[in-house]
């Protein structure tokens, strides 16, 4: 238990590290906010192709895994940022996402 609590934490802070880095861009192109907030960003995708380097994974597994968990955090993102409402379907989805990652990352090695 401790390994997917591990691995979950660690895909959240990537999934989150890269929303970050690819929002603050669509405020600066979008909402007309000031351009230096492409310096987070930059910081911030920075950080998530670091994070990226920690899974223990394959790369392309690592990828295929942390999808699921992208789609989680960009849903509550939507939520908390955004303000949005989920829908019992967004939550639905999240979790078969989640399920999905998991089958992936925790997948028997050698």
């Amino acid at each position: 238990m401790l390994t997917l609590a591990k691995y979950a934490l660690l895909f959240a802070l990537t999934a989150l590290a890269e929303i970050v880095g690819c929002y603050l861009p669509w405020l600066v192109l979008k909402a007309g906010k000031s351009t230096w907030l492409l310096l987070p960003a930059c910081v911030s995708l920075a950080l998530f192709a670091w994070l990226l380097t920690l899974h223990p994974s394959a790369a392309g597994r690592t990828y295929a895994a942390y999808g699921g968990m992208y789609i989680a955090v960009a849903l509550a993102w939507l939520r908390v940022v955004d303000g949005v409402a989920l829908t019992s379907y967004d939550l639905l989805g999240a979790g078969l996402a989640l399920a999905g990652m998991a089958v992936i990352a925790l997948q028997p090695q050698g």
